[in-house]
């Protein structure tokens, strides 16, 4: 079996994550998309080829495609000219044609699958990988006056410090410090050469490499560039009050996020003055920055 990885279809929607970055270097358990999905691909059997090589027997999936690889292994025992859609009628895949509207024939499958357009999908598939991990990897050094319930992979040079509490899946780098008495909890990836400060609490998140999250803040359902530093004291809130699902705004539209919890999608270089406040579903773009006491009420793009 054979596989191209396309090109995405619009990653200028996915910003401030692609400000700078192809959609395929964006963190997934600490892992570039493209490399996930490479990696995804070859244990399935499927050889990955450049694009010049494809031929009729070749499956085509866009970059921002998640899909189970046992539907991509069903599509690639069709006949050349077949497209696979989802459940819901979105394009997902095809075979044997240079673009899917050359194809003349159609399946659709059950399997979990989704594209991936907007940022904050880049947290349901974090959850979705980290679900995946059953086993901890532990290489670097924990306190025993840390307690971890759940699954650790924590890379070399990384330290758990007193007073830490790890639940769920948890994914930290190399040469990390957390805490002294932070919470981590929920399917959360922390990169390399990240700092998470005394008392901080960080749930379900990404956190880029090198980034640094200082003592007694939230972050909540988010994902944070490389290169942050989120002063003392930050909350980047996650829930409305009526529990609707979070609108994010997308080139001036309200976009429903299908999301009950929600935090900030914030960009690289990002730093946040002392007692920031960031309202849920909010983005912060690449390089800016917030004075003490700030409340950023609306995206600051």
């Amino acid at each position: 079996m054979q596989a191209v990885i396309r090109s995405p279809r619009n990653a200028a929607l996915c910003a401030p994550l692609t400000t700078g970055r192809h959609i395929g270097d964006c963190l997934v358990a600490n892992i570039p998309l493209k490399d996930l999905i490479g990696t995804e691909l070859r244990r399935a059997g499927f050889e990955i080829a450049e694009h010049k090589d494809a031929s009729g027997r070749t499956v085509h999936l866009p970059l921002d495609h998640w899909i189970d690889v046992g539907a991509l292994c069903m599509l690639a025992r069709q006949d050349p000219g077949t497209c696979l859609y989802d459940s819901d009628g979105d394009l997902v895949a095809w075979k044997g044609c240079d673009e899917p509207d050359q194809c003349t024939k159609k399946i659709i499958t059950e399997a979990p699958c989704f594209r991936i357009s907007y940022p904050w999908e880049f947290i349901q598939l974090n959850e979705d990988v980290l679900e995946a991990i059953n086993e901890s990897n532990i290489e670097g050094d924990v306190s025993p006056l840390a307690s971890v319930e759940g699954t650790l992979i924590l890379g070399k040079g990384s330290k758990v410090l007193p007073g830490v509490v790890i639940e769920g899946t948890v994914v930290i780098g190399d040469n990390c410090k957390i805490g002294p008495n932070a919470y981590i909890r929920g399917n959360t990836s922390i990169g390399d050469n990240c700092v998470v400060g005394n008392a901080v609490e960080i749930k379900n998140s990404v956190i880029y490499h090198h980034t640094s999250i200082a003592h007694l803040s939230y972050v909540g359902d988010s994902i944070i560039g490389s290169h942050v530093y989120l002063g003392a004291g930050t909350v980047l809130s996650n829930r409305r009050h009526d529990g609707r699902h979070h609108r994010c705004s997308v080139n001036g539209e309200l976009i429903n996020t299908g999301r009950e919890k929600l935090g900030a999608i914030i960009g690289d270089g990002v730093c946040t003055g002392v007692n920031t406040s960031v309202f849920p579903a909010r983005k912060i773009g690449r390089g800016r920055t917030t004075r003490p006491g700030a409340i950023v009420e609306r995206d600051m793009m």
